[in-house]
Order: structure tokens, then C-alpha cells, then sequence
């Protein structure tokens, strides 16, 4: 038996080590042509390969697939019509290329059908607002429902706001606190004064935390809050989820049960906002269609090229397919999805008895907690077991720019040698990480991970993913970047290719990880959770 000590020393040796085979490893697996007056090197030639490259390129159908999934069927909210019609339109993409597919049940949500929603101020004048309700929110019940605005006064302590709350009867509540700028930040750098940088900042420092005083006073937290006006009598709930983008707001779930929840644009919620303060008294009229379904089964899509040698071993292409529904899910996760589909219609072109077999899987529910997902590694244990590699994409458009070993101690040694088979053009744009760290969460590839099998995230580069695209309203068709999503599509189908091909297992064994400051010892690999199998009802 090692002593503790030992035991953290021996571990240390055995990374240092797999650092510097690691460095010889990559010296050899791309020690090949250089090109010339420097730059990347050049791939190891490779006719699956050219062929690859040359369908992706040549006849792409990433254009066609993204109009069809994104302007055809739209967002894809799970348990809604239309994530369901998307279930079924990637089984039919995937029996017209020849492969063998299905939609597999994987538990039920709550069903719910977006409607129409209309929203206008009507007093102290005319405007059509720009907004939308939550997912999931009441409707106005089929009519149109107007009445004053009112704002969540900044009072003592939760028995004054007890006081209070009475008088929000018949009037829709302002809840979120009004955006001293409408510009983002960049914009600021670019054109502000170095004064009239530092003095907006500071206000909207000072205005989010007075906010968050307000909020806490009434004794109640968001959630909560919601309830508690929606029970007082509140027509409906008005807020700003401003995303610090220009036009953009994130667009999630409503809190509330019986009172329709809308999110307006950053500049419409500011100017009712101000007439409200102010004391003008404005009025709106919203109408909000929408329907509940009841309870819905859910579903993961997964297809499969089934392997000629080594049919019980897999390669696993990873994203998932559900989305919130302010936008149409182009980015999160569109591009995801297309890259995945566009890599099987290829390699089953181009490679169609692979060794091992390639299996895609598109998961439902990802945006609640992985869902899907997590129920897969669940219910199939004979194919997480016999996992060669998985490759998930889940972070926007961009080209894949970072592959990190996700704390498997050899992952260099095969990633690398995948990597070598990569165009340069490609290649070029990607660094790793060995062996990294296990991603606790985040997207699908972690619930493979916590079980202890090979997954790796394609991550790429972020074209503003997080304040424009990342569950906004703007996530739209439009926002796709064309060339990098082809990029990542012929960039996964090699890594397909070779890692179905691969003469060798891939490793397993875990690095030591980093010592947690919070405990001094080597951190804890993460440990899998169990899928939420029926959701949304609560």
C-alpha cells in the first residue's frame, strides 16, 4: 500500500511523464512535410480522406438542412409539436441517405404549444412593442387584456411589500430592473471617453445592486415573486432579460401558473418603465396564445452505420436537438445538429462499412440538465461500455478551435494521431489540451464522461455566441457561419473515420487530477446523475 503521500508523488511522476511522451508523440505523429516559408504542417495523404473533403466541399447540404430545421420547423422546445416534428424530419433525412434511424423514448415533459404574441401600448400613446412571452407562460385565455402598468416599489421590508400587494389587481407588473444604456459594452470602449466609460459602469453597478436590495426586501426571490403577484391578482408579469447586446434578450421559462409572463426588448421595457416612474400612468394590451398539450413522451433521434468488423464497438456524434424558442435554436443547437448530420450523410457516402459502428446521437432536453442524454447513458450501457470515442459540438457556429483530453491520461496519444490525418487548413485553426480536465457539465459529452467513457468537445470560436446567439431571440438562420460549420462537418467525419478505423482501443485510464484548494486532495472525477425523466410539471 502507498502512503498518501507517495501516492500524490507517484501520480505527479506519471503526468510529468505523459507530458513529455506526449510532446514526442505529436513531434512524430505531425513530423511530415512542411510547407513552405513555414506554417502548418501538412496532413498525412490519405484517399478516404481527399474524398471526404471533397463531398463536404463540393456538395455540401448544410444550406438545405439548416432552411429546412431552422425557417421550416423552427425552435425546438422540448415537449412542444415542433420538437417532435423535428424528431421525425431527422428520421426521414436519415432513411433517404441509407441510414438506419430512429426516434428512441426516453421519458415525457410537459407539452406546450407557442402562440401568437401581441403587445402594445395603448396610453399615454400609441406603439407596437417588441416582446414575446416565456415558454411555457399562461395565455390571455383567446382575448386581449389591457390594463396599467406598475412598478415593484423599493419599500422597508417584506410586511410594507405585504401592504402593498394588493394593489397590483388588474395591472401588469414591471420586474426587472431598467438598463441605464442600451449600448454594450464594446460600443462604450469604442466611442466613450474614458469619464463616461468608468461613470456607466459604475451607475449600472450601483443600479443592479440597489435592484437586487429591492427585490430582497420584499422577501421573495424571483420565483417566488412571480407566484406571489400572479396570486394577488397581477394581469401579467412584464420583463427585460437583456442579453448586453444591441436588440437582444435571452428568452427562458415563465415562473408563473395562471398569469401570462412576457419579455419585451430593452428599449420598449425602458420607455414604459420611465412613463410608469414618472407618473403618466401608461397602459398596454397584450394577447398571448398559447396551449398547453398535457404530458408528452420525448425523444432522443439516433442513427446508426452499423461496423463490418467490429459492429459492438462505437463512435458516437454528439449534439443535442432541442432549443429554447425565442429564436429558432440556429446556434444552440443548430449548427451542432447540422454538423452531425452532414459528417453521417458523408462518411455513409464515403465510408459505408466502417470497422466499428458510428452511431449519431441528436438528444432531447439538453437546455433543462441534459436530459436526453443522461437517459442514453442510462438505458445503454452495452454501448457506453464499448465506446471507441465520442465528439460533441455545443458552443455556436464558430470553426472547432480547441480539443482538450478531458483528464484521460493517454487521450494525446490517439487524439493526436486523428488530429495528423486532418487538412492543414483545417488543423490549423485547433489547439489542445492533454490530458485536461472531465467537463462536469455544460453539454452531452458530460454525461458520457461521468461515466467514464472517451467524449470530447469540439469547441469552437465564440462570433459573440454568448451575449447574440446563446438562448436569445436573435438565434436565427441568419447568424450561421457557413464555411466554419463545414469546416466542423468534415472535420468530425474524419475524426470518425479514424477513430472507427483505429487498429487500437482507446484508453480509458484517468490522469490524476489538479489538488482542490478547497480540500488540498486530487479532485473527484464527476459523478453521473440521473436524467429527469419527467419534466416540466411542477
Amino acid at each position: 500500500m502507498k502512503t498518501k503521500t507517495n501516492f500524490l508523488r507517484y501520480g505527479r511522476i506519471r503526468y510529468m511523464a505523459s507530458l513529455f511522451i506526449m510532446a514526442a508523440m505529436f513531434t512524430a505523429g505531425l513530423a511530415v512535410a512542411q510547407r513552405p516559408g513555414g506554417g502548418p504542417p501538412q496532413s498525412i495523404k490519405d484517399a478516404t480522406v481527399d474524398a471526404i473533403v471533397k463531398e463536404g466541399t463540393e456538395n455540401s447540404q448544410l444550406e438545405k438542412l439548416a432552411h429546412e430545421l431552422m425557417d421550416g420547423i423552427g425552435p425546438r422546445l422540448v415537449g412542444s409539436p415542433k420538437m417532435k416534428q423535428a424528431n421525425d424530419w431527422a428520421v426521414a433525412k436519415y432513411t433517404g441517405w441509407g441510414i438506419t434511424s430512429r426516434n428512441e423514448k426516453w421519458g415525457e415533459w410537459r407539452g406546450w404549444d407557442r402562440g401568437i404574441t401581441h403587445i402594445d401600448m395603448v396610453a399615454p400613446w400609441t406603439k407596437s412593442l417588441e416582446g414575446t412571452q416565456l415558454a411555457w407562460s399562461p395565455s390571455t385565455g383567446g382575448k386581449t387584456v389591457t390594463g396599467e402598468t406598475v412598478i415593484i416599489p423599493d419599500l422597508a421590508d417584506s410586511v410594507a411589500f405585504q401592504q402593498w400587494l394588493p394593489s397590483v389587481k388588474g395591472k401588469f407588473v414591471l420586474v426587472s430592473m431598467p438598463q441605464p444604456t442600451g449600448r454594450p459594452d464594446y460600443n462604450w470602449d469604442e466611442f466613450g471617453t474614458k469619464e463616461s466609460i468608468e461613470k456607466i459602469k459604475k451607475q449600472r453597478t450601483e443600479q443592479t445592486q440597489a435592484w437586487a436590495r429591492r427585490i430582497s426586501k420584499t422577501g421573495y426571490n424571483a420565483r417566488t415573486l412571480a407566484v406571489a403577484l400572479e396570486n394577488a391578482g397581477a394581469l401579467g408579469l412584464v420583463q427585460s432579460n437583456w442579453s448586453n447586446g444591441f436588440g437582444v434578450n435571452k428568452i427562458f421559462s415563465a415562473n408563473t401558473k395562471k398569469t401570462p409572463t412576457v419579455d419585451l426588448a430593452l428599449e420598449d421595457y425602458g420607455l414604459l418603465y420611465r412613463l410608469t416612474e414618472s407618473g403618466s400612468k401608461p397602459q398596454i394590451s397584450v394577447r398571448a396564445d398559447s396551449k398547453e398539450t398535457g404530458v408528452q413522451p420525448t425523444f432522443n433521434t439516433i442513427a446508426e452505420i452499423k461496423g463490418s468488423e467490429k459492429p459492438d464497438e462505437y463512435v458516437i456524434l454528439s449534439a443535442h436537438f432541442d432549443s429554447w424558442d425565442g429564436g429558432t435554436g440556429a446556434t444552440d443547437n443548430g449548427t451542432g445538429t447540422l454538423t452531425m448530420m452532414e459528417a453521417m450523410r458523408i462518411l455513409k457516402k464515403i465510408l459505408p462499412n466502417p470497422k466499428r459502428t458510428i452511431l449519431v446521437g441528436h438528444w432531447g432536453s439538453e437546455e433543462q440538465g441534459l436530459n436526453g442524454s443522461r437517459a442514453f447513458v442510462e438505458d445503454h450501457p452495452e454501448i457506453v461500455n464499448n465506446m471507441q470515442a465520442l465528439f460533441n459540438q455545443d458552443n455556436g457556429t464558430g470553426r472547432v478551435s480547441n480539443i482538450s483530453g478531458q483528464g484521460f491520461l493517454h487521450s494525446y496519444e490517439y487524439i493526436n494521431r486523428w488530429l495528423s490525418r486532418v487538412p492543414g487548413d483545417i488543423r490549423q485553426h485547433i489547439t489542445t489540451n492533454f490530458p485536461g480536465a472531465p467537463g462536469g457539465g455544460g453539454s452531452d459529452f458530460a454525461s458520457f464522461l461521468a461515466a467514464g467513457a472517451p467524449a470530447f468537445s469540439l469547441s469552437s470560436l465564440g462570433w459573440s455566441y454568448g451575449n447574440y446567439t446563446w438562448h436569445t431571440n436573435r438565434d436565427t438562420y441568419d447568424k450561421i457561419v457557413f464555411d466554419d460549420v463545414r469546416n466542423n462537418a468534415i472535420l468530425t467525419a474524419i475524426l470518425a473515420y479514424m477513430a472507427s478505423e483505429d487498429s487500437s482501443k482507446t484508453s480509458r485510464e484517468k490522469s490524476v487530477l489538479p489538488i482542490s484548494p478547497r480540500t488540498g486532495k486530487p479532485g473527484d472525477w464527476p459523478a453521473p446523475t440521473k436524467a429527469t425523466r419527467k419534466g416540466g410539471l411542477n
